[in-house]
């Protein structure tokens, strides 16, 4: 049986939508707040090795416009140090489904991961 693993937060639109995308197909979740624990080192590499650092922040959200990352560069080790600070500077949700991962509200990569 295919379980999702969905790193999010509980306000966040995408997130919920994610949520009764994979609860609609009775599959099974394993809910991540990003509030309560953050993501592992380990489990943020998984996502950017498949898509690199940049696609995984949310730049067009308050948190990274609050942050000052839409006027400065950072090296990659301190935007992931910020990651792991700020959650909200992710583009929501990320999801885990076995070796697939999917960023954001992506609704054909989700299909995906339930035809594997």
């Amino acid at each position: 049986m295919v379980s999702v693993q969905i790193f999010g937060l509980k306000n966040s639109s995408a997130t919920r939508a994610a949520e009764r995308f994979f609860k609609e197909r009775r599959i099974p979740i394993h809910w991540v707040d990003l509030k309560q624990k953050p993501m592992a080192p380990a489990e943020i590499k998984r996502f950017t090795d498949k898509f690199g650092l940049p696609p995984l922040l949310d730049t067009e959200g308050k948190a990274y416009v609050d942050a000052g990352l839409k006027y400065i560069r950072l090296p990659d080790p301190e935007l992931l140090r910020k990651i792991e600070q700020n959650p909200a500077l992710l583009r929501l949700p990320l999801i885990r489904c076995g070796k697939l991962v999917a960023v954001g509200q992506d609704e054909s990569a989700w299909k995906a991961m339930l035809e594997q």
